[in-house]
């Protein structure tokens, strides 16, 4: 589902090179939910931005579902992203001024998705949110936030669900739950890639990363 062979990534700082990738490899099957871990700067966010088709690499090949991303020009990139690839952050990145409803449909404004309103309604009441469906942003939990990111990013049912942080906010009990969801989510057959400072997040994942300064 998701292949990155040989990736590297350098950005210039004050007139220095910082290189953050070198060289990195990392294949996930259907089903496999891997977590990566490493301290600030090891270049976390920055594979994930790139196994995500948002951020290209200087060197090195990303493979989804069968595709190179990089090879397509930018609006077919993004139609290939909102086809094939879900997000999940830590900050949410909810619309202040939509319902729950409406975020969780946000996606359907930019891409065509025919059964958009039924699926995201079996999204809300999969996640327990039905009762908040009417709700601004502003009026839910935190973790209510995160379960409505997390159906907003399951709703063009994607093979590829990339998770920045997504319990980093979250109390506990609030983590756990979404923490479940995503491993339901790559048991029924989709690929996760997780970034994670969280120890006990990262062991509900079948595989552990721990990225390196370069």
């Amino acid at each position: 589902m998701l292949d990155i062979r040989q990736i590297s990534k350098t950005y210039t700082s004050n007139g220095k090179n910082v290189p953050v990738l070198s060289d990195m490899s990392l294949r996930i099957e259907p089903g496999q939910f891997v977590a990566v871990q490493g301290q600030s700067g090891c270049g976390k966010s920055t594979l994930l931005l790139a196994a995500g088709g948002l951020l290209r690499p200087d060197s090195g090949q990303v493979i989804v579902a069968g595709d190179d991303p990089y090879k397509l020009s930018s609006e077919a990139r993004a139609d290939f992203r909102a086809t094939h690839i879900g997000f999940v952050f830590q900050q949410f990145h909810l619309i202040p001024y939509l319902d729950v409803l409406d975020n969780v449909l946000a996606p359907s404004m930019a891409h065509n998705f025919p059964d958009a309103r039924s699926h995201a309604l079996e999204l809300i009441e999969h996640f327990g949110i039905t009762d908040r469906i009417g709700h601004l942003p502003g009026e839910l939990s935190t973790g209510e936030r995160q379960r409505t990111a997390l159906a907003r990013a399951l709703l063009n049912r994607p093979k590829l669900l990339l998770a920045d942080e997504p319990t980093g906010n979250l109390d506990t009990d609030s983590g756990a739950i979404v923490l479940d969801y995503i491993r339901e989510f790559a048991t029924d057959g989709g690929a996760v890639l997780m970034v994670t400072h969280d120890a006990g997040a990262a062991g509900q994942a079948d595989r552990v990363i721990e990225l390196a300064k370069t």
